[in-house]
C-alpha cells in the first residue's frame, strides 16, 4: 500500500506538476494572448486611422489646389457666378463642412450660398490669420474639422484664397465601430479557444502541446500575419498577402473582413487617384497628372540633347457658348474640342504625345522631339497649324452650328526654360500674345514677350480705380451737319492721364481694358458721364445736341447693358432720341442675334444705333438688313484718301448711296481738309466730324463752343 501510495503520490504529484505547469503556460499563453489582441486592435485602429486620415487629407490637398486652379481666372474678374458653381460643387459632398473663397485681405466672397450672406466679412476665426498669410497648401486640424487651405495667385501676384472644411466626426465614428467590432471579435475568439484548451487540459494533460500548436497556428500566425498586412497597406501596399485562412470560424471571419476592408481602401485610392489625376468631363489628365508627367520627362531629358515643346491651347471667346447655348451646349462643344486635339496630337504627336485639360477651355499638349534640334520645333509648328484649322471648322450641336478658333503658345525645352514652372509660364504668355495677335492663331514664346506681358499687367493695374481717382476723363469731338456745318452732336471720348506717364494712347488702355474685363466696369461710368454732360449743355445752353458713345462687343454681350443705357438715360433725364450707340461692325458679328435683340429694344425705346468704322469689316449689306441700325460712319482710312484715290472716292460714293437707299444716316469721320468736307457734301453725306471740323475737348471748352 505504502509503495502504491508512494507512487499514487508522486502520480498525483506529477500530475499536480503537470497541471500547474500546463496552468502557467496556459496562463502566460492567456496573457500573450491579451497582449496580442491589444497589439492588433491597436495596430488596426492605428492603419484605420492613418490610412482613411490620410486619404481625406490627401483628397482635401488635391481638392483645393484643383480648386485654386479654377478659381484663379473666376476671383481674379470678380464672376462670383463661377466662384459660387465652383464652391457649391464641393460644398454638397457628403463630408464638406464648409467652403470659404477669400480676397487677399482675408475678407469672404463666397460660402458656397446662394445669397452669400457672409460677403465682404473678414475671417475671425483662431486660424484665419495664419491661413491668410501661409504662402502655400496648409492643412490644419481643429476639433472635429480639416481645414485645408491654398492662395489663389496669378504670377506672383496673390489674388486671394480657397479654404475647405473636411468633417472629421464621421471618420473617428467609423474608427470607433470598427475597434468595437474588432474588439468583441477577438476577446470572443480569445474565450472560445481557452475554454477549448481548458477542457483539453482536464481530459488528458498530453494533449496541451497540442493544443499549443493548433492555437499557433489558428490563432497566432493569422494575427500576425494581418498584423504585417495592415503594415503594408499602411505603407501603401494594398496587394499585401494575407493569411490563407479559408474557414468559416471567427479567425477565417477576420480574415475575411480585413480582405475586404483592404480591398475597399484599394478601391477607394484608385477612385481618389482617378479623381486627382483625371478630368472628369473630357476624359483626359489633368493639371497635377500633367505636372508630374512633366516633371519626370524633364528630368529624363536632361542632359541628354533632346528637346520637348508645351502647347497652350486656349478656345477664343468660348465664354460666349456657354452665355448664349447654355454650359450643357458648352461641356458638348468641349467634348468635341478634345477630341479633335486628341486625334491631331496622335497623329501628329507621336506615341510620346500627352494632352491635358487645365479647366475651363484651356489645353496643353507635350511633345517631344528627336536628336535633331530643330525637329521639335517643325513638329510643334506643323501640330499648332494644324489645330488652329480643325478647332476653326463648325461643330454641330443640337442641329446648331457653333464656329470657334483658338489661339495657341509655344515654348520649347531646352531653349526658353529648364524648369516646369517656367515652361508653363512662358506657354501661358505666349498663348496670351496669340491672343493679342488677333486670336484664332499661334505664337512661339520669346523674351521680348516677358516685356509686353510686364507692360499690359502693369497698365491694367494703374487702370483699376483710375475712374475713381480722376484720371480718366472724357473728350468731345463736334459733329457738324454736312450741309451747313451747323454743329449737331459730339462723340464722347474716354482719355487717360496718368499721374506718371502722361497721356495714354486709347489705343492702349482701351485694349487691356476689354481683355481684362474692366471696360465692363468702365463703360457704364462713360455712359452716365456722356449722358450727364448731354443733358447739362441742353439744360444751360438750350441745345439738343446728340452725344455718341463707342461700346465695345464685350459690353454688348453683357447680360445687362439694355438696363445700364436705360438707367443712365432716367438718372440724367437725357431724352433717348439724343443718345447714339456705337458699335463695330465685329460687335455686331460675334453674336448676331444677341446684338439684334438688344439693340432693337434700344431703339424702340428711342436711342439711335450707329456702325462705326464702316467698309473695314465683313458685314456687308446682309447684315445690316438683319441688324437695326440707324446710321454707318464710314471709316476715316477711305476719306483720308478720298481726294486723289478713285477707288476710296468710289467706295465712299457707295456707302453713302446704299445706306440712304435703306434709310439710313451716313457720318464720315477722319475730316481734315476742306476739299475732303466739300466732296462729301456733293455725294449726299449727311454729318462729318474730323480735326477741320474741330478737335476733341474737354467739357468745359465744348460748352463754349455751343454758347
Amino acid at each position: 500500500m505504502r509503495a502504491f501510495d508512494g507512487l499514487q503520490a508522486r502520480f498525483m504529484a506529477m500530475i499536480g506538476l503537470a497541471l500547474a505547469v500546463m496552468l502557467a503556460v496556459v496562463a502566460l499563453i492567456w496573457q500573450r494572448q491579451t497582449a496580442t489582441q491589444a497589439e492588433v486592435l491597436r495596430l488596426s485602429s492605428d492603419a484605420t486611422r492613418v490610412l482613411v486620415y490620410d486619404r481625406l487629407r490627401q483628397r482635401g490637398e488635391s481638392q483645393v489646389m484643383q480648386t485654386a486652379d479654377l478659381l484663379v481666372n473666376p476671383v481674379y474678374y470678380f464672376d462670383l457666378d463661377a466662384i459660387g458653381a465652383t464652391t457649391r460643387s464641393i460644398l454638397h459632398q457628403p463630408d464638406v463642412a464648409y467652403v470659404l473663397v477669400y480676397d487677399a485681405k482675408g475678407d469672404i466672397l463666397h460660402d458656397g450660398s446662394g445669397d452669400i450672406p457672409t460677403f465682404g466679412q473678414r475671417m475671425h476665426d483662431p486660424v484665419a490669420a495664419r491661413i491668410v498669410a501661409a504662402d502655400g497648401l496648409r492643412v490644419l486640424s481643429e476639433g472635429d474639422v480639416m481645414d485645408v487651405s491654398s492662395p489663389i495667385r496669378i504670377g506672383d501676384q496673390r489674388l486671394g484664397g480657397v479654404r475647405v472644411g473636411y468633417s472629421l466626426a464621421k471618420l473617428r465614428t467609423e474608427q470607433a465601430h470598427v475597434d468595437e467590432q474588432i474588439t468583441k471579435r477577438l476577446r470572443a475568439l480569445g474565450y472560445r479557444h481557452f475554454a477549448w484548451i481548458g477542457l483539453l487540459l482536464l481530459s488528458l494533460v498530453s494533449l496541451a502541446a497540442f493544443v499549443a500548436i493548433v492555437l499557433q497556428r489558428a490563432l497566432i500566425r493569422p494575427i500576425r500575419q494581418l498584423s504585417d498586412a495592415a503594415r503594408e497597406i499602411e505603407a501603401g501596399n494594398f496587394s499585401a498577402e494575407l493569411p490563407a485562412h479559408s474557414g468559416r470560424d471567427e479567425v477565417g471571419t477576420l480574415v475575411r473582413a480585413f480582405s475586404r476592408m483592404a480591398e475597399s481602401i484599394d478601391r477607394h485610392d484608385r477612385d481618389m487617384r482617378r479623381m486627382a489625376y483625371t478630368d472628369s468631363l473630357t476624359g483626359l489628365a489633368n493639371r497635377l497628372a500633367f505636372r508630374e508627367t512633366l516633371d519626370q520627362r524633364l528630368m529624363r531629358l536632361r542632359g541628354v540633347g533632346r528637346q520637348l515643346a508645351l502647347l497652350f491651347a486656349d478656345i477664343d471667346d468660348f465664354k460666349r457658348v456657354n452665355d448664349t447655348l447654355g454650359h450643357d451646349v458648352g461641356d458638348e462643344v468641349l467634348i468635341q474640342l478634345a477630341n479633335r486635339i486628341r486625334e491631331a496630337v496622335e497623329r501628329i504627336g507621336g506615341d510620346d504625345g500627352v494632352l491635358a485639360r487645365f479647366g475651363g477651355d484651356e489645353f496643353v499638349i507635350l511633345i517631344e522631339g528627336g536628336g535633331q534640334l530643330e525637329d521639335v520645333r517643325a513638329v510643334a509648328a506643323h501640330l499648332a497649324e494644324t489645330l488652329v484649322a480643325e478647332l476653326s471648322r463648325p461643330i454641330v450641336v443640337q442641329d446648331r452650328q457653333v464656329f470657334l478658333g483658338t489661339s495657341i503658345g509655344v515654348t520649347l525645352f531646352p531653349d526658353d526654360a529648364s524648369g516646369a514652372t517656367m515652361l508653363m509660364k512662358n506657354g501661358d504668355i505666349a498663348m496670351y500674345q496669340a491672343k493679342v495677335a488677333g486670336k484664332n492663331g499661334y505664337r512661339f514664346y520669346s523674351r521680348a514677350m516677358d516685356q509686353a506681358v510686364t507692360r499690359r499687367v502693369r497698365i491694367e493695374q494703374d487702370l483699376r480705380g483710375a475712374w475713381e481717382r480722376g484720371e480718366l476723363t472724357l473728350a468731345y469731338q463736334p459733329i457738324h451737319r454736312v450741309s451747313d456745318k451747323v454743329l449737331v452732336g459730339a462723340e464722347a471720348l474716354l482719355r487717360w492721364l496718368h499721374p506718371v506717364h502722361g497721356q495714354v494712347s486709347p489705343s492702349v488702355f482701351i485694349d487691356v481694358a476689354e481683355q481684362s474685363g474692366l471696360i465692363e466696369t468702365i463703360g457704364p461710368a462713360v455712359f452716365r458721364a456722356a449722358c450727364r454732360d448731354a443733358a447739362r449743355w441742353r439744360r444751360d445752353e438750350g441745345e439738343d445736341l446728340f452725344v455718341s458713345v463707342n461700346v465695345s462687343a464685350r459690353q454688348l454681350r453683357s447680360g445687362d447693358f439694355r438696363e445700364q443705357v436705360l438707367v443712365a438715360l432716367a438718372e440724367t433725364g437725357l431724352p433717348p432720341h439724343l443718345l447714339h450707340i456705337e458699335l463695330t461692325e465685329t460687335a455686331v458679328l460675334g453674336d448676331e442675334e444677341q446684338a439684334r435683340q438688344i439693340l432693337t429694344a434700344l431703339r424702340e425705346a428711342g436711342v439711335k444705333v450707329w456702325l462705326d468704322d464702316f467698309g473695314t469689316g465683313f458685314s456687308g449689306l446682309s447684315h445690316l438688313r438683319r441688324v437695326p441700325v440707324d446710321g454707318v460712319k464710314i471709316d476715316r482710312s477711305f476719306i483720308a484718301d478720298v481726294l486723289r484715290d478713285p477707288d476710296d472716292l468710289a467706295l465712299t460714293t457707295a456707302i453713302i448711296a446704299m445706306a440712304h437707299s435703306l434709310g439710313m444716316t451716313v457720318i464720315a469721320e477722319g475730316v481734315e481738309k476742306e476739299g475732303q468736307c466739300d466732296l462729301l457734301r456733293s455725294r449726299g453725306c449727311d454729318l462729318a466730324q474730323g480735326y477741320w471740323l474741330g478737335h476733341p475737348m474737354n467739357m468745359r471748352d465744348f460748352v463754349s463752343l455751343v454758347g
